[in-house]
């Protein structure tokens, strides 16, 4: 049997790129296929800086991951985790705390697959395969049940996935249904593309990823802000991901805009 045939033994659609898959490419990976990387090749000739902005979108992760952990949470829900690559959430908390508990979520299942490989024998780690719009599917079942206490302080992560879902799916009602599972002192990390800049570019990237198994709806910094609803946005708010908190001055650059993606973690008071 071919790889292809396995792939496609596992229900695995392996003709229409993937979102997780090509956030993979451009984070330097090798879990993606070559529909992926045609994709993401096409993108890079729209927004020739993609690759920094998949880095900045990970480094964005990295700091809120760090943040999250000096103010005391040691429990992350990261929905939408995509394909396992170097610095994921369990390294950096578990670096900080090795007690820290991690659920990785995502409904790709070269993601899943990859991430079960990757977490064999850490006792604080795991991936659920479900799908971000059904948060009881998400928080209640066994896996997530077994590492996460909703009675205490969780960081749920939503980086780089609700650009994702579309405004019919209704994402501040989804959130809302995550919020309202927390308990006092949870976090919520999002970042998300935006056409404030570069709108005929990332136009074209919207057009290129329609083809795709996941469509790109693109939102205005007010809507991100929007999202935090029922949060208290951290300073400084939403804002490039490059600004936020950056570890030095010089990491902001001359141009965080290029960037295109809004960031901002929010807590449930």
């Amino acid at each position: 049997m071919d790889e292809r045939d396995k792939w496609l033994r596992l229900g695995i659609d392996i003709e229409r790129p993937s979102a997780a898959r090509v956030y993979d490419y451009y984070l330097g990976g090798d879990s993606n296929f070559e529909v992926d990387r045609v994709l993401a090749e096409q993108v890079r000739a729209a927004i020739p800086w993609v690759h920094d902005t998949a880095r900045h979108n990970r480094a964005f992760l990295r700091r809120a991951v760090r943040y999250c952990m000096d103010a005391g949470v040691r429990q992350f829900l990261d929905i939408g985790s995509g394909t396992p690559t170097v610095g994921n959430v369990h390294e950096i908390a578990q670096q900080l705390d090795p007690d820290s508990r991690v659920v990785y979520v995502d409904n790709e299942p070269v993601a899943v697959a990859h991430a079960q490989l990757l977490l064999e024998g850490n006792e604080n780690a795991t991936i659920v395969r479900a799908d971000l719009r059904e948060p009881d599917e998400v928080c209640d079942g066994e896996e997530t049940t077994r590492l996460l206490d909703f009675d205490q302080p969780i960081a749920v992560l939503m980086v780089a996935i609700l650009h994702f879902i579309p405004d019919s799916d209704r994402p501040l009602d989804i959130i809302s249904q995550y919020q309202k599972r927390l308990a006092p002192g949870s976090h919520l990390a999002i970042s998300h593309v935006t056409d404030d800049v570069y709108a005929e570019q990332i136009h074209q990237l919207v057009d290129l990823y329609r083809g795709s198994s996941n469509p790109v709806t693109t939102r205005t910094k007010e809507q991100v802000r929007e999202l935090f609803t029922g949060f208290d946005l951290i300073d400084p708010g939403v804002v490039w991901t490059p600004e936020w908190r950056p570890e030095t001055p010089g990491h902001v650059g001359e141009h965080p805009e290029d960037s295109v993606i809004y960031a901002g973690l929010g807590r449930r008071s």
